[in-house]
This record gives C-alpha cells, structure tokens and sequence, in this order.
C-alpha cells in the first residue's frame, strides 16, 4: 500500500494543474497526447524489444489503450464541462466499477468488496455534495466514462500480473505506454486543434504530468494495485477525492468545506485500514490451514 499513498499524493496535484493551466486553454487532445508520449519515452529505453511473446506485449498495449489512452480522452473533456471539485467529486463511483469488474471478471461475487467500496464512496460524498454546474448531467457522464476505463485497466492490469509473475515489469511496462499512445494518436489527428501551450508554465504543466504524474505515477499504482487486496484498492482509489481537494484549497484558494473534508477523508481512510487488517487476517488464516 506504501505505493499507492505515494502515487495518490503524487496524483493531488494532477487535477488543480490541468484544470487551472490547461481546460480551456490547450486543445485537450493535444494534452493527452503530450502527456502519453512523455511518459513512454520515461519507458521506451527499458523496452524489451525481443522475448515476449507476441500475445504478451499486445494484452499490455490494450491496458495501456483503456486504462491510460481512453481514460484520458475523457478525462481532459470533463474539464471544459465541469469544474476541479466537480471531477473530483464525480471520481467516488470508481471503486464501485473496480469491485464489480473485479468480481465479474473472477467469477466470484464479493460482499466484501463491495461493501469497502461502498464506505469509500460514501466517505467522498460526504466531502462535496452541493450545488452543481449546469452541465451537470453531460460532465457527470463524460467523468464516468473515464472512471470505467480506469477501472478496468487497474483489474486487467492485477490480472495480467498474476499470469505473468516472472514478468520483468521495468522492461515491459513500455508496452502500456505504447498502446495509450496508438490512441491518443489517433484521436488527436482526428479530433485535435491547433491550440497548443503559449506560455512556459503550461509548458511546465505538461512536462510534470508527463513525464512524472504519467511515466513515474502509473507505473507505480499499477505496481501496488498487485499488492494489495481488490477491496483496499478499490477504497485508496477515493483517497484521490480529499487529496486532491486539499491540494486545490491550499494552493488554489478554492471554496471547500473543512470539515466536510475532514469527515469524509476520515471514513476513507478508515475503509482502507479496516480493509487491510481484515484481508491480512485472512491471509494468515489461510496459511494456517484453518476455516475461513
């Protein structure tokens, strides 16, 4: 879990700094394309070109299309709909889509999974319910589309890892990088505009969440999400919420209730612990051979 806390403190920043500096100012499409190819070529020196199998490397650029590539697509448009707190906010439903998905893909339907990711999501809707832009409706689609693509990436990704434990990962992560790239390609030769960063700060924005939010970030929380238990990710997935909150409050000087903050990061936080303890109680009582 060490892993997941770093990226979640690394990623607080992430939202404040694209809706401040980029929404509305850089063709968001430009962006993610930016931001995807920085943080391959983090990668693409590691690469192991040769000794993969085929299957293996392509199973990795599709994670990589939805989790990185199509996540961001969205992602970016939620902020010319929506407001920092607004995406933020909207992001508490992705715990619930990873425990489905996760139960859905294992074959086994967990209460437990979907009773932390409940916790979690009720704990970050405790910190922002209020007032909400007109574009209510089209910005909270747009967020959960990008909230499904992460999901699912963070699960196919646990499962890739647990087929594959041998896996040099440094050497093969490249290849996420490689297939989020294919589409942020496309859609910005499609779709793009010839809006591109003016001033040296954006330029700065872009190399931060390219080359460390992205290259150093996903690569990380990919990493841990295979060392802790489905439940405890699908609650440190919510974290994000009063972090990035906080972030937006300290620096940003935006509107947030304390104490709304407060209770809400304190129910998160709680899910994680209780997760953690519950899960490792498990794993030492299987080990011991006794019931469960």
């Amino acid at each position: 879990m060490p892993l997941l806390i770093f990226v979640t403190a690394l990623w607080a920043f992430s939202f404040s700094l694209i809706g401040v500096y980029l929404a509305g100012q850089v063709d968001s499409y430009f962006s993610v394309l930016s931001r995807v190819f920085l943080a391959a070529l983090v990668f693409l020196p590691l690469l192991q070109w040769r000794g993969l199998p085929a299957r293996s490397a392509f199973a990795l650029m599709g994670i990589g299309a939805v989790q990185l590539g199509l996540m961001y697509l969205f992602y970016y448009q939620s902020f010319l709909l929506l407001s920092v707190p607004e995406v933020l906010l909207f992001t508490i439903f992705t715990p619930l889509y990873l425990a489905l998905i996760y139960d859905l893909l294992t074959q086994q339907l967990s209460g437990w999974n979907l009773l932390i990711a409940a916790v979690a999501v009720f704990g970050a809707a405790i910190i922002r319910w209020d007032h909400l832009s007109g574009e209510f409706w089209r910005g909270f689609c747009v967020v959960q589309g990008a909230n499904l693509c992460f999901a699912f990436g963070q699960v196919a990704y646990r499962r890739f890892a647990q087929t594959h434990p041998r896996l040099p990962v440094r050497q093969t992560f490249g290849w996420f990088y490689l297939g989020a790239l294919l589409v942020a390609t496309g859609a910005w030769w499609g779709l793009g505009t010839p809006n591109y960063p003016h001033t040296v700060e954006q330029w700065a924005v872009l190399l931060w969440l390219g080359i460390v939010a992205s290259g150093l970030g996903y690569f990380l929380w990919n990493k841990g999400a295979t060392q802790v238990s489905a439940a405890t990710l699908a609650a440190m997935n919510n974290a994000l919420v009063p972090a990035g909150l906080l972030v937006n409050l300290l620096l940003w000087n935006r509107e947030t209730d304390l104490t709304r903050l407060f209770v809400g990061g304190v129910v998160i936080v709680a899910a994680v612990v209780v997760s953690g303890r519950y899960n490792r109680g498990r794993t030492r009582t299987a080990a011991a051979g006794l019931p469960d």
